[in-house]
C-alpha cells in the first residue's frame, strides 16, 4: 500500500506504491469502465470512479518501513479518482461534442471544490494520460484526479517563480506570458474570447501546447461561467488539431495546473492546461533519456514557432 518516502538529495517526496503493479493492463474480455461490467452504473453520462489501485488513500495505511531523520516516511493520505468521460468505449475526448465537454468541465470543477475542502489534501491535480505509448492501462476514455497531501515539486517551482515575478513587477507571470505570446503571434495555435492556446517559447516537447485564460484566474473554483463555457471549444479544437496532424488519434499527457488547496493564499498564480505529446514526428517519439531524466534538462530538436505553424495549419470543424 502507498506511503511517502523522502528524497533528501532533491528534497521531494516519492510515492512508494508497490500494490499498483497488480493493476490490469488492457483487458481483452470486459472493460470494467463500460456499462454492464458490474463495476460502474448500467447507464451514465460522466462518472467518477474511485481508483482500485490508488496512489493516495484516506485513511492512509500503516507504513511498511520505519523512517529515520535522513530517510523520512510519511502518510500517503489523499484521494485518487478516475473520471469516465463517456460510456462509449471507442470514443475519445477529442470526439465528444462541445456540450458534453462543457458538462465534464463542471464535473472537474465540482470535484476540485469537494476535494479542496478536505484537510489532508493540499493539491488537486486533474489530468489525462492518453495512448499506449504513454503507458495507459485502460483504453476507455477517461482521466484522473489525484488529491495530494503535499504540493508537487513542479507546481512548487511554478508557484515560487510566480510569486517572485509578482513581488518584483506587481504583475502575474502567466498573464505576462499570455500578453507576450499574443503580441508575438508566431506560436499561437488557437484562441477565443476567454482562452488562448500556444506552443510556449520554452516548449520541452515538440508539440507541447498550453491553454491559458486571457483574464487572471487562479483555479477552477474562481473560473467564471463564461470561462468554463469557452474552455470546452478551445479544448476540443486543440485535441482535434492533434488528431488531424498525422491522421491518427494523438497520444498525450494533459495536466491542469492550478493553485494549491492547503489553506494558503496564491493570488499570483494562474490556472492553465499543459499538453505533453510524446510524438516529435509521425513515426518518431520523444524519449526522456539521459539528459532529460538524469539531469532534468530537456532537449527539443524542433522550434516552437515551426510546430505552432503546423498545428495552426490543421483545419478542424467543431
Amino acid at each position: 500500500m502507498p506511503e511517502l518516502r523522502w528524497n533528501p538529495l532533491l528534497e521531494e517526496w516519492v510515492v512508494s506504491a508497490s500494490h499498483r503493479l497488480d493493476r490490469p493492463l488492457n483487458p481483452r474480455d470486459q472493460c470494467p469502465f463500460c456499462p454492464g461490467s458490474g463495476l460502474v452504473p448500467e447507464t451514465y453520462d460522466i462518472h467518477i470512479y474511485q481508483n482500485d489501485f490508488p496512489t493516495f488513500i484516506t485513511p492512509p495505511p500503516v507504513h511498511s518501513v520505519n523512517g529515520s531523520p535522513l530517510y523520512k516516511v510519511a502518510d500517503a493520505a489523499g484521494q485518487c479518482d478516475v473520471v469516465l468521460y463517456h460510456p462509449d468505449h471507442a470514443t475519445t475526448l477529442a470526439q465528444l461534442p462541445v456540450q458534453h465537454i462543457r458538462r465534464l468541465i463542471d464535473v472537474w470543477r465540482n470535484r476540485f471544490v469537494e476535494l479542496a475542502g478536505r484537510p489532508e489534501i493540499h493539491y488537486v491535480l486533474i489530468f489525462e494520460n492518453k495512448g499506449e505509448v504513454i503507458g495507459v492501462t485502460m483504453p476507455h476514455p477517461h482521466g484522473q484526479i489525484y488529491a495530494f497531501p503535499y504540493i508537487p515539486p513542479k507546481i512548487k517551482t511554478e508557484l515560487d517563480a510566480s510569486r517572485g515575478h509578482f513581488e518584483k513587477h506587481k504583475r502575474c507571470l502567466i498573464c505576462d506570458m499570455v500578453r507576450e505570446e499574443v503580441a508575438d503571434g508566431r506560436r499561437l495555435v488557437a484562441g477565443n474570447s476567454s482562452w488562448v492556446a500556444f506552443v510556449p517559447f520554452f516548449a520541452r516537447f515538440p508539440y507541447e501546447v498550453h491553454i491559458v485564460p486571457r483574464e487572471h484566474c487562479p483555479s477552477m473554483k474562481t473560473m467564471t461561467d463564461m470561462q468554463r463555457t469557452d474552455l470546452a471549444p478551445i479544448l476540443k479544437t486543440v485535441l482535434m488539431k492533434y488528431d488531424g496532424l498525422f491522421g491518427f488519434s494523438f497520444p498525450y499527457m494533459m495536466l491542469m495546473h492550478q493553485s494549491p488547496v492547503d489553506g494558503g493564499e496564491y493570488p499570483y498564480y494562474h490556472f492553465h492546461v499543459e499538453f505533453y505529446p510524446p510524438h516529435r514526428a509521425k513515426d518518431k517519439l520523444k524519449y526522456l533519456a539521459g539528459c532529460e531524466t538524469g539531469a532534468g534538462t530537456f532537449i527539443n530538436d524542433t522550434s516552437a514557432e515551426e510546430k505552432a505553424e503546423e498545428l495552426r495549419g490543421v483545419t478542424v470543424a467543431l
